[in-house]
């Protein structure tokens, strides 16, 4: 059977521990392959690799940098169809949302590939007599990034291509249950150029995180994961002496206006809700219908369309979503539908029990469906993370813009409206970090930044954009003057009011 190892000074090292992971196939549900967890001196040893790379990476300048990050774009995009067939196998997206994934990955380092710019600091000259002051902005040293299951190639590219970017080293450490993209990912960093031990990962649970999170040598650390995990990444990170933004869950919600282009907001929001088999913190997984005609009709045609969606294996090229990660994750979602129904919300499509045949043991959801869901119940307070969308019935765009600013996430939220003023108004008055008018799921480009308010993030700076280079470094501000001559009585003082 196949084995995953981690991947430490550019070469790939069998786990010490004698603990393992299964990674599963979802279309199958058979154990595929092995992965190796780490132990707290096997993550030792990949930070002292990346204490090592780190004065001459450090040192680097800028534009040599960049070169390798711009090689390391290019092959990329030559694997781009190897690397989405490999997340797939893990992940059970299909490929064309794994394509999706890795490109996304593709841009940040893109926006990486700017570093000579992004990384300048600021400059006065004439301050005072003589003095000019300037800024300067440097790498912090070892970093790390803790990644979800749910994009094994975007996210850590949004992490360590920026932070490396910097002139930081980097420890890795993915998901366990689809590791093998990000182990890929290394390997074409080091075929780009990197040298030994600027990129390192290392795989494992519970154990490795705490010993990243309490690693005296880390100095930065970047999550996404669920909000609990998250908040507890934060905390510890934090009192540890480490700077941590940690992205947690979310519950987005849209906004379907009496003026909307329906025929627009419900082939967009089959999309946001169901695709990638709704397991995206972006995803759509609640629409909010203002008036009751708006209610009627979309969840009318909502029913039509996602009944017509089809499920299957992450190779079919037809599917429009495959199976989700793993078996836990399945049992978790057919709860959270049982639970609408037991709290009284009315289940207009029934995902669960969806099996392929040939593949009766993948983990399969169908599409689920629920009108009438009220804001008190927990299967709406929760983040299900699963093929299921809860539609909210309000009367106006108050009462329905005040869900998404109430609710306890606030990654990203959106409206479908034809009324200019109203989405403006609306975009600049909800509580919710990232939002979209007439855009299902607002993921920001690579050059502005991604991150949400309140159980969504912790934490006071976003992912990759300007945002990133800040987290990624530290700023140093030099007031300097050179004196010609003899100086005589003169002197350089803090001013004061005498």
């Amino acid at each position: 059977m196949r084995s995953v190892h981690h991947y430490i000074s550019g070469k790939s090292v069998e786990g010490q521990s004698g603990r393992f992971g299964d990674i599963y196939n979802p279309n199958t549900g058979d154990v595929q392959a092995k992965v190796d967890l780490a132990s707290d001196a096997e993550v030792d040893k990949a930070v002292e690799a990346a204490k090592a790379a780190l004065p001459e990476w450090a040192a680097t300048n800028p534009q040599r940098r960049a070169r390798i990050l711009f090689k390391f774009k290019d092959l990329l995009e030559q694997n781009i169809d190897e690397l989405a067939e490999l997340l797939s196998s893990e992940h059970g997206k299909v490929v064309a949302d794994s394509k999706g994934d890795v490109q996304r990955g593709i841009d940040v380092v893109e926006f990486a590939c700017g570093i000579p710019h992004l990384q300048k600091g600021e400059y006065t000259e004439g301050a005072g007599p003589g003095i000019d002051v300037y800024s300067m902005r440097q790498p912090l040293g070892v970093c790390a990034g803790i990644t979800p299951f749910n994009f094994p190639a975007m996210i850590p590219c949004w992490m360590f291509a920026v932070s490396i970017a910097c002139g930081n080293t980097f420890v890795l450490k993915p998901s366990e249950k689809d590791p093998s993209v990000p182990v890929r990912l290394a390997e074409l960093f080091m075929e780009a150029g990197a040298p030994e031990g600027v990129l390192n990962v290392v795989h494992g649970d519970k154990t490795a995180v705490d010993a990243i999170l309490k690693h005296p040598d880390i100095k930065a650390v970047s999550f996404v994961g669920s909000s609990d995990i998250a908040q507890y990444v934060y905390s510890t990170g934090t009192a540890h002496g480490k700077r941590v933004q940690a992205m947690g869950g979310a519950k987005n919600h849209g906004i379907i206006m009496p003026d909307a282009n329906m025929d627009q907001a419900v082939k967009d929001i089959v999309g946001a809700a169901y695709g990638s088999a709704g397991e995206r913190c972006m995803a759509l997984p609640v629409a909010v219908t203002v008036g009751k005609d708006t209610g009627d009709e979309f969840v009318e045609r909502m029913l039509e369309a996602a009944q017509n969606l089809k499920v299957g294996v992450s190779t079919d090229k037809d599917a429009h979503y495959g199976p989700v990660v793993s078996a836990a994750h399945k049992a978790k979602i057919e709860e959270y539908i049982q639970l609408g129904v037991d709290e009284g919300a009315d289940l207009k499509l029934d995902g669960r029990g969806h099996s392929l045949q040939g593949h009766e043991n993948g983990f399969f959801v169908g599409p689920s469906l629920f009108d009438n869901v009220k804001a008190g119940m927990k299967s709406y307070t929760d983040e299900i993370f699963g093929p299921v969308l809860q539609v909210v019935r309000a009367e106006t765009l108050e009462e329905a813009a005040a869900l998404p600013s109430k609710h306890q996430y606030g990654n990203g939220v959106a409206i479908f409206t034809s009324n200019g003023r109203a989405a403006r108004e609306f975009a600049a008055q909800v509580n919710v970090g990232m939002v979209g008018v007439n855009v299902p799921i607002p993921v920001p480009v690579s050059y502005h930044t991604f991150g949400g308010w309140k159980r969504s993030a912790f934490g006071d700076t976003n992912q990759h954009g300007p945002e990133g280079i800040r987290f990624w470094t530290k700023i140093k501000t030099v007031t300097q003057r050179w004196p010609e001559g003899d100086i005589g009585d003169q002197a350089f003082v803090i001013p004061t009011m005498q």
